[in-house]
């Protein structure tokens, strides 16, 4: 390939790229024509069939130097065709069926356009005068979707400038963060001539209430940005505590409850409770309203990461399965999830209106004490306005279609799960609750050979196992027809031992039932020649 030809760098040129659209027949306009025509056909066209290995495509960015020359938009895209594009992960494919991520609505890609031409900050109203109240009025909705309060609290709170009923965030990482930091802050409040940890800090406000340290107890299911939380708020990833589960993967309350007794014997006081709602290897819910008593026991903060499984309380037939969430003290829901809604939508919502107080900042120059600027009450600053595309979601999908996309995704995992059942030479791992499941590819001579095991020759086989469904996952996503992905579980069924899974999400509503016949069909032929299975397992059949 020979030397890229370089624009001039002029008055004239940079005028232009800021004011005059490129020409119908530029590569950009024909990418913007397609993609505007059928995102899918775009998509299956342009992303490459074939996995390209990583090391090969770091080799199109290995240039640390700014260019000093501009570059005409038409190469530039196609640059990016061929070196970004082409080798992208294919998320919205419904064959693809490893992602949390999915298909997207057709409308939200011009919705999506006109919010970055808009360009609003939403950290003050200067920047954001319309976006603030939708970004309210959205928050207001997914607040009435989970606590249900009535017509006079959301016309009370839902536009006060002195409270909030949640915040927009980049996703759940930062959501369960605030949340936590919300916590803390209310347990540490001022007292008398202690100022708040705010204010003095932690040591002080330690010293302060005598406490010994501070645990957050949740899930050993639960997601590791509540790890994040414990680090970055000062607890400590040590007394960030992890509960052990029951069969079914979700946490066991009695023993969070004799734990946190015992903690409370040691001068460490349980600053929250974190219940898990859509665990993200499982898709499990933890006992709430089990939860929700025990916090109100110990008088601490009750948090829910739904950001998995929030987007169920959109269908009454599944709305019970989270039973309890509604006396949660906060609540994490991704919006980029399960609601349809580009990568970059994460919620955090506050049953008390006034829990943000807790976290409450102003400065002068931006955040004025008396205004609506969101920022006041959240962590992130300038941030965009990522709220019109979930309010855009809810609106032209509304509740009964998200209903239909949550029950059918559950339907399909169900179906799933059946046809994994039927295969004798499969074996389900985690029954569905939601959209999400576990299973591994075991001939049934394997099986028969753990049976016939002793203790030893089945960790042997276990192990193999492993590096079986490792292998066999790896070289299913390389061939590019399929994708499923892969976790560790401590199943039971193999004795507790770490355990190597498929794992499944079927929230993609352009997955068929035929395409999923056909991915079990691909996983039994790439186990016919799989180099793994030749080495470590075939000796036992």
């Amino acid at each position: 390939m020979g030397p890229k030809r370089c624009a001039v760098a002029s008055d004239e040129t940079l005028m232009r790229i800021f004011t005059v659209p490129e020409a119908p027949d530029s590569t950009l306009s024909k990418i913007e024509l397609e993609i505007s025509n059928n995102l899918v056909g775009f998509l299956n066209e342009n992303i490459a069939a074939i996995e390209k290995p990583l090391h090969e495509v770091e080799k199109d960015f290995q240039s640390a130097a700014i260019p000093e020359q501009p570059m005409f938009v038409s190469d530039y895209a196609q640059d990016i065709m061929e070196q970004l594009v082409a080798h992208s992960v294919h998320t919205a494919s419904p064959s693809f069926i490893g992602h949390m991520t999915s298909a997207l609505p057709h409308f939200v890609l011009p919705l999506s356009k006109l919010m970055v031409g808009l360009n609003q900050n939403l950290v003050k109203i200067e920047t954001s005068k319309a976006f603030t109240p939708l970004e309210r009025q959205v928050l207001g909705m997914m607040h009435h979707l989970a606590y249900g309060a009535d017509e006079s609290f959301y016309g009370k709170w839902m536009h006060s400038a002195k409270t909030s009923l949640g915040a927009f965030c980049s996703g759940g990482t930062v959501a369960n963060i605030t949340a936590l930091w919300i916590a803390r802050n209310r347990l540490l409040q001022p007292q008398g001539d202690f100022k708040g940890i705010n204010s003095q800090g932690l040591v002080a406000a330690m010293m302060h209430y005598g406490y010994k340290g501070l645990a957050v107890l949740v899930s050993e299911r639960g997601h590791y940005s509540l790890g994040k939380a414990a680090d970055v708020l000062g607890i400590g990833r040590d007394n960030f505590i992890a509960i052990k589960t029951s069969d079914d993967n979700k946490v066991d309350v009695q023993a969070m409850r004799e734990k946190a007794l015992e903690l409370e014997a040691q001068g460490i006081k349980v600053m929250a409770l974190v219940g898990v709602a859509g665990t993200t290897e499982t898709g499990n819910i933890d006992p709430l309203s089990d939860m929700a008593d025990l916090a109100q026991e110990l008088n601490c903060h009750f948090h829910v990461d739904a950001a998995w499984g929030g987007a169920t309380l959109l269908s009454a037939n599944a709305r019970p399965l989270l039973a309890g969430i509604e006396r949660a003290d906060s609540i994490t829901i991704d919006a980029h999830k399960q609601m349809y809604v580009p990568m970059g939508a994460g919620m955090v919502l506050f049953k008390d209106p006034h829990a943000t107080d807790a976290i409450e900042h102003h400065a002068e120059y931006i955040l004025r004490k008396g205004s609506k600027d969101l920022g006041s009450h959240t962590l992130e600053g300038s941030r965009p306005g990522m709220a019109m595309l979930v309010h855009a979601c809810l609106r032209v999908i509304g509740r009964q279609g998200y209903e239909m996309l949550i029950d059918k995704g559950i339907a399909k995992a169900k179906y799933f799960a059946e046809l994994i059942k039927q295969e004798e030479d499969f074996e389900l791992v985690s029954e569905p609750e939601l959209c999400l499941l576990t299973y591994r590819y075991v001939p049934k001579a394997i099986k028969q050979a753990i049976a016939n095991a002793n203790e030893d020759e089945k960790i042997d086989i276990y192990a193999a196992l492993n590096r079986f469904t490792a292998s066999m996952q790896k070289r299913q996503r390389e061939a590019g027809r399929s994708f499923v992905s892969r976790t560790r579980l401590t199943p039971v069924q193999y004795d507790n031992q770490p355990t190597v899974v498929f794992r499944v999400v079927l929230a993609n509503p352009l997955t068929s039932e035929a395409m999923l016949k056909e991915i079990l069909d691909e996983q039994k032929q790439l186990a016919k020649t799989d180099p793994i299975f030749k080495k470590y397992l075939a000796k036992y059949i």
